[in-house]
C-alpha cells in the first residue's frame, strides 16, 4: 500500500514557475514507477510525466516536454514536478500516482494522491 500526498500548487502568473512535490508513505516507494497525471475543468486526465523506479528514464507528455522536469528522491520518498514557462492551458489539478511499470497509461498506475490546483493566470 502506497499513500500519496501532493503539495506546491497554487496560482501563477504566465511564464512563471511552480514545483510539485508528491511525498509517499511506505517502505516500498523504491519499487514503483512514478507519474504525474492533470485534468481540467471538462476535460480527461491526461499524462503529464513519469520516472522509473531509479530515476534513470523520464517520459513526458509533448504538450509539456521542455518546460516541465520530473525527478524523485528514493531517500525522501518523495517526487517532483518542476514547471516552467508556465501556460494558462497547464491550469488543471495535479495528481502523482505510483505503478509497478514504467508507463504512460493511466490505468497501470494502482495508488493516486487527491491532487493540488494549480492555476496560471493570463
Amino acid at each position: 500500500q502506497v499513500q500519496l500526498v501532493e503539495s506546491g500548487g497554487g496560482l501563477v502568473q504566465a511564464g512563471g514557475s511552480l514545483r510539485l512535490s508528491c511525498a509517499a508513505s511506505g517502505r516500498t516507494f523504491s519499487s514503483y514507477a512514478m507519474g504525474w497525471f492533470r485534468q481540467a475543468p471538462g476535460k480527461e486526465r491526461e499524462f503529464v510525466a513519469a520516472i522509473s523506479w531509479n530515476g534513470a528514464s523520464t517520459s513526458y507528455a509533448y504538450s509539456v516536454k521542455g518546460r516541465f522536469t520530473i525527478s524523485r528522491d528514493n531517500a525522501k520518498n518523495t517526487v517532483y514536478l518542476q514547471m516552467n514557462s508556465l501556460k494558462p492551458d497547464d491550469t488543471a489539478v495535479y495528481c502523482c500516482a505510483a505503478s509497478l511499470a514504467f508507463l504512460s497509461q493511466a490505468g497501470a498506475y494502482a495508488y493516486w494522491g487527491q491532487g493540488t490546483q494549480v492555476t496560471v493566470s493570463s
